[in-house]
């Protein structure tokens, strides 16, 4: 019997090997391409754009190819046949969805869209600076007119914005998110109307000045020394709009200064280390599979929004912290760490800056794009009225109207990207943040004391074991119940900002 087998084991290994390879040469293809996309954002001349976008084009080309040739998936079809260890089969699980999907996409349409979504970066960017929405209106055109083409050509019998939702969360239907955000719309606004009622008298301008920009991108390098962030396998950049890229060998953190908004520097910082720090976290031997990325949008979110947050807005971290921005500042040398505290959470809806929202009204600035890309995506909105639906959304959900394009439906790269159905990734993140954050306390105790005293470690070990290593092992479901004993849910997050902010304003209602 045993000699039976044995011819079958070794074809199933010869098999995998061979399939394995072809799934790392793609993902070497997409890490290159993601290199060129930093470069582009970060030191690129805005000259090389031209070539810069033939070379995209033709590494997603290259990669597509990979990923839909015949031999993949007959390789595909012979391991599913198999019986595979766990590991193995969540590689073929998802390979398979990426194959799936990518097949039903003609190649000459994934081309189309990576050119222009190459170009597009660019004229958005002229379009911010010079408050000029009718520049960027025809790119944005192309790019929904695309989009909707590749959603038809995935399932021709679903909701296109659904289609393109699980390009960043296969595994929380479209539904789920809708319900998430109304749960926070019904429960936020609420708690926003008693905030800004209420009479509690916080500190609102601990972090007023004028600060240097290069003293600022030191104390952002302080920020990340103090948090842990692996210099060996990371960098600082600055970019227009902050964003991490990389792998768990590279992953790269940028961020913004401003003269004038000290705490703007901070929060972007550990947003973005919350990042880079997930992906320094994934198995290094998982690399070039899916055991070696991050488990999608929502997760890496999560993450981000745990660091910013429920760390880096924490009492304990100010009195940890506050210190050390003295150094660099003398300026702060008569505030408080309560003082700075009450100003890194303060609540205000004449904001109209998403990335400078606080962290109650930032959903709202999400529930917006969402329904603004929807809109678009269905063709229930042209792209010639986007900014004036935007300005009316923002008066009507947050009773400031932006100014300028630039302050208003221009602020954000994502659509430029062509990243329709991208948004409400933040806010689900959000919320998983505060159930992971809620069970990271309940396993390790409360971690208030390891922040004042400026000890990550236990935080991220934890982080480490039950979300970093699996990379995509488990769908986000899988994943959530395996990290906290419990199904995916708004209840911690709401309970979160409930208390936190009824404390901070002294709402007796909550």
């Amino acid at each position: 019997m045993a000699s039976d087998q044995a011819p079958t084991e070794a074809t199933t290994a010869d098999t995998y090997e061979e399939f394995e390879d072809r799934v790392e040469r793609i993902s070497n293809v997409s890490n290159a391409a993601g290199v060129l996309r930093w470069d582009q954002e970060v030191v690129m001349p805005e000259g090389g754009t031209p070539a810069r976008a033939q070379q995209l084009s033709t590494l997603s080309s290259i990669s597509h190819e990979l990923l839909t040739a015949e031999e993949t998936g007959e390789l595909l079809a012979d391991l599913e046949s198999d019986s595979l260890p766990e590991e193995r089969a969540a590689i073929v699980r998802e390979v398979r969805r990426r194959y799936d999907r990518e097949t039903s996409v003609p190649g000459e349409l994934v081309e189309e869209i990576s050119e222009t979504t190459a170009n597009a970066h660019p004229t958005w960017k002229r379009a911010r600076e010079t408050d000029d929405f009718e520049e960027f209106a025809p790119v944005l055109e192309k790019l929904v007119e695309l989009k909707r083409e590749y959603a038809e050509y995935v399932d021709p019998d679903a909701d296109p914005y659904a289609v393109l939702f699980a390009d960043y969360e296969p595994y929380i239907d479209l539904e789920t998110a809708e319900r998430v955000l109304d749960r926070l719309r019904d429960r936020l606004v609420p708690l926003i109307d008693a905030i800004e009622d209420a009479d509690a008298d916080l500190e609102t301008a601990a972090f007023a000045g004028t600060f240097d920009d290069d003293d600022q991108e030191a104390l952002a390098r302080d920020v990340l020394d103090s948090l842990g962030y692996d210099w060996d396998r990371g960098r600082l950049d600055t970019a227009p709009h902050p964003f991490s890229s990389g792998t768990q060998f590279d992953a790269r953190v940028t961020t913004r200064f401003d003269e004038e908004d000290l705490l703007g520097s901070i929060t972007s910082t550990i947003h973005e280390f919350g990042h880079a720090n997930y992906t320094l976290g994934l198995p290094d031997d998982g690399y070039g599979t899916p055991l070696g990325e991050a488990r999608d949008l929502s997760v890496h979110e999560s993450q981000s929004r745990l660091w910013e947050n429920h760390v880096g807005r924490s009492r304990p971290f100010w009195e940890h912290f506050l210190p050390v921005a003295r150094e660099r500042f003398p300026e702060l040398e008569d505030v408080t760490p309560e003082e700075a505290y009450e100003s890194a959470n303060q609540v205000y809806d004449d904001n109209l800056i998403r990335v400078e929202a606080d962290e109650l009204t930032y959903h709202l600035h999400i529930v917006i794009r969402f329904e603004i890309e929807r809109a678009l995506i269905s063709g229930d909105l042209e792209v010639s009225e986007v900014p004036q639906v935007w300005n009316d959304k923002y008066e009507e959900y947050l009773g400031v109207r932006p100014d300028t394009d630039a302050d208003g439906c221009l602020q954000d790269i994502h659509w430029s990207h062509g990243s329709f159905g991208y948004f409400p990734t933040y806010s689900l993140g959000s919320v998983l943040a505060a159930q992971l954050y809620a069970a990271a306390e309940d396993e390790l105790g409360e971690l208030d004391d390891d922040v004042r005293n400026g000890e990550f470690d236990e935080l991220n070990g934890w982080l480490r074991e039950n979300v970093h290593q699996h990379g995509k092992r488990y769908t986000t479901p899988e994943l959530i119940e395996r990290a906290t004993g419990d199904g995916f849910t708004a209840d911690y997050f709401l309970e979160y900002v409930e208390s936190k902010y009824g404390e901070l304003y002294d709402l007796e209602e909550y």
